[in-house]
């Protein structure tokens, strides 16, 4: 009951950020009020929030996946090029899917058999997937700068469409996946394996539990959802260009981390990391409407990951603001010597 506690105030937290954003961008800008603009706002940052709740699942299985947003740009070059040879959109969309999964197995086979540290697969897949994307442009005799244009409208609208004006059709997109993603880690079998993975994965693997298997395909479904959010940039845009994604890894994890996943695995919610998505979009969305260079947008986004980091990091070494803040008192020494103690024995 008590973790179900916190996590609800966590949530709770979240909730309240969002509302103090709104109302600081709102005095710094007054067009940030507007509802066409607000609701707007998610359109510029719907790849963060997609990609960060498959995100999710890998690291409370313990991973790490640093490689998403090459994958974006990959996907959507794969989109292009499959159309512009003359096959139908939809189904290169589907197979942008499939390579999406593909680049995820990979990368979740090598960790999971093969035990290499996520850190380093999930970089040097960052690096491979974006030098394919380029590849395949250049094949393709492509400029890198111009990308692939020229989809049907059909394509293109959806992405653009806005219900009764105003409400655009990818915050439905995100409430659907959002859904999708809450479901299968919170009310499935799998869910629970994924989360048994991240809290003690020797114990899952005594129980029966097929722990390469379960690691493995958290990596997918990142891939999978990468893909998806390469789709629907490239909806949105009209355009594919293979350097879509490469700014999303840092919003990304610090999306995840403030949603309250542990980087350590075995603790996280879909909600908490949808929430915390919303947060680092509104913020960086705010910031560069208050005049930020949005070439700056990472510096405030890398600073509330270190402070989220650090902060969780001191909670779990038993260090208190009082302490801190008292110079370590006697009696704060007398507690943390004490604890470190108990850990020696």
């Amino acid at each position: 009951m008590e973790k179900k506690r916190f996590t609800f105030t966590n949530e709770l937290l979240l909730v309240a950020v969002i509302a103090c954003e709104i109302v600081l961008f709102g005095i710094l800008n007054p067009r940030f009020l507007r509802p066409m603009v607000l609701l707007g706002s998610i359109n510029d940052f719907i790849s963060i929030c997609i990609i960060s709740l498959f995100v999710t699942m890998v690291i409370i299985a313990g991973g790490m996946d640093i490689q998403a947003g090459s994958i974006v740009g990959l996907t959507s070059i794969v989109v292009g090029v499959i159309f512009q040879s003359g096959v139908n959109v939809y189904a290169a969309c589907l197979i942008a899917v499939v390579a999406g999964a593909l680049c995820g197995l990979l990368s979740g086979f090598i960790i999971a058999y093969a035990r290499v540290p996520p850190m380093v697969v999930t970089l040097g897949g960052s690096f491979l997937y974006s030098g394919m994307a380029i590849s395949i442009t250049r094949i393709a005799k492509v400029e890198l700068y111009k990308g692939i244009s020229g989809f049907p409208s059909a394509f293109t609208a959806f992405t653009q469409f806005r219900f009764f004006g105003i409400v655009p059709s990818q915050i439905l997109l995100f409430i659907a996946i959002a859904f999708i993603a809450y479901f299968i880690l919170h009310r499935t079998k799998y869910g629970r394996y994924v989360y048994l993975c991240g809290i003690n994965p020797n114990a899952a693997e005594f129980s029966g539990i097929n722990t390469k298997f379960i690691v493995m395909t958290t990596y997918a479904l990142s891939g999978i959802g990468s893909a998806i959010a390469g789709i629907v940039l490239t909806s949105y845009l009209g355009t594919a260009k293979a350097d879509f994604g490469k700014e999303l890894t840092l919003p990304i994890i610090t999306a995840v981390v403030l949603g309250g996943t542990a980087i350590t695995g075995g603790t996280g919610t879909i909600l908490g990391t949808a929430l915390s998505a919303l947060v680092i979009g509104i913020m960086r969305f705010g910031l560069s409407m208050a005049g930020l260079n949005t070439q700056y947008l990472d510096i405030p986004v890398g600073i509330l990951l270190l402070i989220i980091v650090a902060s969780r990091g001191l909670s779990a070494q038993g260090f208190s603001l009082k302490c801190i803040v008292g110079k370590f008192r006697p009696e704060c020494t007398r507690r943390t010597a004490g604890e470190f103690s108990a850990v020696q024995k």
